[in-house]
């Protein structure tokens, strides 16, 4: 079992995510070797609040070119929790708006 912490990498903050938080949608990256159910695990543990469902996104690395070299950036994974409606909302979110 890996920490909690190690699973969520980082919140997203984008004017999609932002856009989702109305409807208790969190957008995070998290580690490439992470399920669904171990994504939701970790997010009611840290943030202490219910999971519903987790929608989880591969990203692939974009190519990057700097003068006649070329390379791709790293590839990671997102996903997209999905609180329950009885669920408190994440109060790291509620400070951005």
């Amino acid at each position: 079992m890996k920490a909690y912490e190690n699973v969520i990498i980082a919140p997203i903050i984008t004017e999609k995510s932002m856009a989702g938080i109305a409807d208790k949608k969190y957008t995070f990256k998290v580690a490439k070797d992470a399920n669904k159910e171990l994504i939701a695990e970790a997010v009611e543990n840290l943030f202490k609040v219910k999971v519903a469902k987790v929608n989880t996104i591969s990203v692939r690395g974009q190519e990057r070119r700097m003068g006649r070299y070329s390379g791709y950036t790293s590839s990671w994974k997102k996903a997209i929790v999905t609180l329950k409606a009885d669920s408190k909302p994440i109060e790291f979110f509620d400070g951005l708006k």
